[in-house]
């Protein structure tokens, strides 16, 4: 018996013969795409020197990308990973507050795949830029064995724990904490919402009506929560990938 609720996640190809894949969620991820495209081509098409409108927005979301993301894990390089940084947080952003628009509601984020494939790719760049920057052997060294801890301890104890961090714990939780965060976000929601529509317009009966009140203001107070850890978790990512270019880029000495 699946577990209750779990079903709003079990999605079928958007109509009878289309391929397997071919899906709400991917269909979601790829109008997130044209939406942040078409917003980015209409802030800045005809830039202004005092901008305005949605050239101020997308000002304001570049410089804190950049002062609040890029700059403290990447320094000096922080203007060339700004396309990469920017478009990161923008797109999981998006994908995470579509869970909040009306009848689309659905977190792109949920679906375990896509923060996977971000992941992923974060991940490849870190290895070819730990690799470039400080050698095949150098960027395991200097991971394994940071200065002023004993050699023996090191390579007892503190190499094995961090080549598990290096090849399973990061990607995995960068992945998964995205997942997670937008997977229960989204389960609370719909269990609000249907305690809400079943006690007030679907069976409003006097007993279960006063249920059916609270359910709908949990809705209103969580959906505001929500719309914080959307926008928490995105931040949260891309700082993550920040962190992890900084180090390959910047090994700790």
């Amino acid at each position: 018996m699946p577990i209750p609720g779990t079903d709003l996640f079990d999605l079928p190809p958007l109509w009878d013969g289309a391929p397997a894949w071919l899906t709400k969620p991917v269909l979601l991820a790829v109008l997130a795409v044209v939406i942040i495209c078409g917003l980015g081509w209409a802030a800045f098409a005809r830039p202004r020197l005092v901008p305005r409108g949605l050239q101020n927005v997308g000002e304001y979301a570049y410089v804190f990308v950049r002062d609040q993301v890029a700059r403290p894990f990447l320094g000096k390089d922080a203007d060339r990973w700004m396309g990469f940084l920017l478009t990161l947080f923008l797109l999981t952003l998006t994908w995470n507050l579509m869970g909040v628009v009306p009848v689309i509601q659905f977190p792109v984020a949920s679906h375990i795949a896509f923060p996977a494939v971000l992941a992923a790719v974060v991940y490849v760049i870190k290895l070819y830029l730990g690799f470039r920057h400080q050698g095949f052997a150098g960027f395991f060294r200097n991971a394994m064995f940071p200065p002023g801890l004993p050699k023996a301890l090191a390579l007892v104890l503190y190499a094995p724990l961090e080549l598990v961090y290096i090849f399973v714990t990061a990607p995995f939780t960068h992945a998964v904490r995205l997942f997670a965060n937008m997977f229960a976000g989204h389960m609370l929601l719909a269990f609000f919402s249907a305690v809400g529509f079943w006690f007030t317009l679907a069976h409003p009966t006097l007993p279960g009506f006063p249920v059916g009140v609270l359910g709908v203001l949990a809705t209103c107070v969580l959906t505001a929560f929500e719309m914080f850890i959307q926008f928490l978790q995105a931040y949260l990512f891309t700082m993550l990938a920040a962190m992890y270019l900084g180090d390959a880029i910047h090994p700790a000495h």
